[in-house]
């Protein structure tokens, strides 16, 4: 248990500088209210007294959320709940103060925003468990579980650790905080918002319970936030898990399963955080994250988006560095020879539909030093797609070229 000395150390100094550092690092879209991060020093160097008093005798009240859906990959839509940059700086604070309290406890199967740990040392716990002979996965998903959190039970779990009534009180608000979409402010009686600070923590708070339950019945596990696999011998008895522990979800946390999303099969045939498991043990990218991948080349290298060259291949640059980061980072070689020509063909037929017309295309030929009989090309009456192939391409817009510019693969961050 705490003393009631909690929301003094959230109200230190040092500890409100370094909360406002990390989110203004983060920086992410203005809240309800409109201000930007980069306009908060100048607001709380005029306000944050008045509001630091607040906080202390719990006559604060947090801003409303700004809902913003934003589209999921199979499907359907997810609401962020976005808010104003003051209470950003806040829960950052409360977060920083109440994570090394909780982290203590915390399962070591869970790896879902916690310091030191990452979903890639989650993809290599799975593929430890593979690689011993577990050859079933259980994949568990909860409905809607930033949705459908449970206030009473979450507040009654923190508050075994924390006595401060003002830290409770605030977080309290916090769930309870009205979101305004399309100019309608709704209420909110259960779930906590998916992107504010706090939220990752009380997300692991109100699911350590499900950790505990699943290691004492002496199971193989990994859990991601929300995102839970269970690794087993056979098949019968991930489908005696999935059931009993659906009951045992909706009895004591107070969520649903989805059946359509759960089940038990193959870790080669299904996705853990962007992987699939080979039944070697070792990952490799999923089907899924190479068609979001191939989605992603389809949008920045159209040349309906009339976006400036320089900006297109910003963005993709940012685009690609993150997606090697990440993929990069557990696998050797994260794409085939024949995924990255593909990549590489877009980029030229991009190029071939920018130059425009025979003119256009003859003009930048010259300006590349193609050869004569290449420039003669450019009369050559077939689709934009199949040219993108041909020799001249290949030879005026080769590998080393597109790099030099840019244009960067994962295979070229080797040497980058």
């Amino acid at each position: 248990m705490l003393n009631e000395d909690v929301m003094e150390r959230v109200l230190n100094r040092d500890n409100l500088q370094e909360a406002y550092k990390r989110v203004k690092a983060n920086q992410g879209s203005a809240g309800v209210d409109g201000m930007k991060v980069e306009d908060f020093a100048a607001h709380a160097r005029k306000h944050w007294p008045v509001v630091a008093e607040k906080l202390r005798s719990t006559t604060y009240q947090p801003g409303a959320i700004r809902g913003i859906a934003i589209p999921k990959p199979q499907g359907g839509e997810r609401i962020l709940g976005i808010p104003n940059v003051q209470d950003r700086v806040i829960q950052q604070a409360v977060s920083q103060v109440l994570s090394p309290i909780f982290e203590a406890e915390f399962s070591d199967h869970s790896y879902g925003y916690r310091p030191q740990r990452s979903a890639h040392d989650a993809v290599r716990a799975a593929s430890r468990y593979v690689a011993e002979g577990k050859t079933w996965v259980v994949d568990i998903d909860i409905s809607a579980f930033f949705d459908e959190v449970n206030h009473d039970i979450l507040m009654a779990k923190i508050g075994r650790k924390v006595r401060d009534k003002r830290v409770l009180k605030l977080i309290g608000n916090y769930l309870r905080a009205p979101m305004e979409r399309d100019g309608q402010s709704i209420k909110r009686s259960q779930g906590m918002p998916q992107g504010g600070p706090l939220s990752p923590l009380l997300a692991n708070i109100y699911l350590d319970e499900l950790d505990k339950e699943l290691e004492s019945r002496g199971l193989s596990f990994c859990r991601y936030a929300d995102d839970v696999v269970i690794f087993v011998k056979s098949e019968r008895s991930g489908q005696r898990i999935l059931a009993r522990l659906t009951e045992w979800i909706a009895k004591h946390l107070k969520l649903r399963v989805n059946p359509n999303k759960s089940g038990t099969g193959r870790p080669w045939h299904g996705k853990f955080l962007g992987f699939s498991i080979n039944s070697d043990g070792s990952p490799r990218l999923a089907q899924a994250s190479l068609e979001k991948l191939k989605d992603q080349v389809r949008k920045c290298w159209n040349n309906q988006n009339r976006l400036a060259l320089e900006e297109r291949i910003e963005e993709w640059q940012h685009y690609i560095r993150g997606w090697y980061a990440y993929f990069g980072a557990c696998i050797k070689y994260p794409l085939s020879r024949a995924i990255e020509g593909w990549i590489r063909r877009h980029m030229r037929k991009y190029f071939w539909q920018r130059w425009h017309n025979k003119r256009g295309r003859m003009n930048a030929l010259k300006r590349l030093k193609a050869k004569p009989y290449h420039q003669h090309q450019t009369s050559v009456s077939v689709g934009d797609w199949r040219m993108a192939r041909s020799p001249m391409l290949h030879a005026v817009l080769n590998n080393v070229r597109l790099k030099r510019w840019g244009l960067w693969l994962p295979s070229d961050f080797v040497t980058i």
